[in-house]
């Protein structure tokens, strides 16, 4: 008889709200969570049954090689390679070196990671320099746009399972979708989106839409990023969908399919001089 050991969900050290809720809803459905207290995935560790990740794109660099977890993520240009209709704003991928070179304002952002911060620089000359961000660090650079709500979407399979609101005219502002005043246009926007883009996304992924502000003081929805689940926050979007696409997008490589194949996260930090 072979006995089948509980799934376990892995933590960074750091806590953060969406970690503690998702801990409650991995408890519930039998899973085991175990939080890591190093940068390093311990001699002799074992954790029983196979092992999911939930982190953020550094510290999950380091462990999930070691964990055997297949991280998928969105391209790194998948924006640039929607319809205009779909983002109402110019997206180029560009890289850190040529981005230093920008005299404009821009809005620039990091693809997959945290390499630095993403927000609008008044040129290229406000970016970290390159003691701190290597010259060929992809960057997605867009024209700026003034978004009045921002909100996150899980989607799973194609479909759009939970979501909430998570800013206001760019402050923090959390609202859950279900019976938000903008949920039908914020659904039926993003549903459009995907009955052509879903299959250039990992079949476990985070979109966020926006409302951008028009010159005629009107507002128009558009495509904002999209992001790895594992590393999201989950805001006031149901905790037993966001687990779901939790344990999608961060599980065992060989329960990776091969639909899902193209979208495995490469690390581009490797353990050697952690911490």
């Amino acid at each position: 008889m072979v006995i089948e050991l509980p799934r376990t969900l892995v933590f960074s050290p750091r806590a953060n709200d969406t970690s503690q809720v998702l801990a409650v809803a991995a408890y519930r459905r039998g899973l085991l969570t175990e939080h890591l207290t190093g940068w390093r995935v311990p001699e002799g560790f074992t954790i029983g049954g196979p092992a999911h990740l939930y982190a953020g794109p550094l510290f999950a660099d380091a462990v999930a090689t070691d964990l055997h977890v297949g991280l998928l993520e969105p391209p790194d240009d998948w924006l640039t390679r929607l319809p205009h209709d779909a983002v109402h704003r110019t997206i180029t991928m560009t890289t850190m070196s040529e981005a230093w070179q920008l005299r404009t304002p821009a809005f620039l952002k990091p693809p997959n990671d945290k390499s630095f911060p993403a927000r609008l620089y008044r040129d290229g000359t406000q970016l970290p320099g390159p003691d701190a961000v290597d010259p060929d660090t992809p960057v997605l650079a867009s024209d700026p746009v003034t978004f009045t709500l921002e909100f996150r979407l899980y989607v799973h399979d194609g479909e759009i399972t939970t979501g909430a609101q998570y800013a206001l005219d760019g402050d923090l502002d959390i609202e859950p979708l279900a019976g938000h005043p903008d949920e039908s246009r914020i659904l039926g926007f993003a549903t459009e989106v995907l009955r052509t883009a879903a299959d250039t996304l990992p079949s476990a992924v985070v979109v966020d839409i926006g409302l951008i502000a028009t010159p005629a003081g009107a507002t128009t929805p558009a495509v904002i990023e999209a992001n790895a689940a594992w590393a999201s926050g989950h805001y006031a979007a149901d905790p037993d969908r966001v687990l779901d696409a939790v344990l999608r997008a961060a599980g065992p490589t060989t329960e990776v399919s091969t639909r899902d194949q193209p979208f495995l996260r490469s690390p581009v930090w490797r353990i050697d001089d952690a911490p």
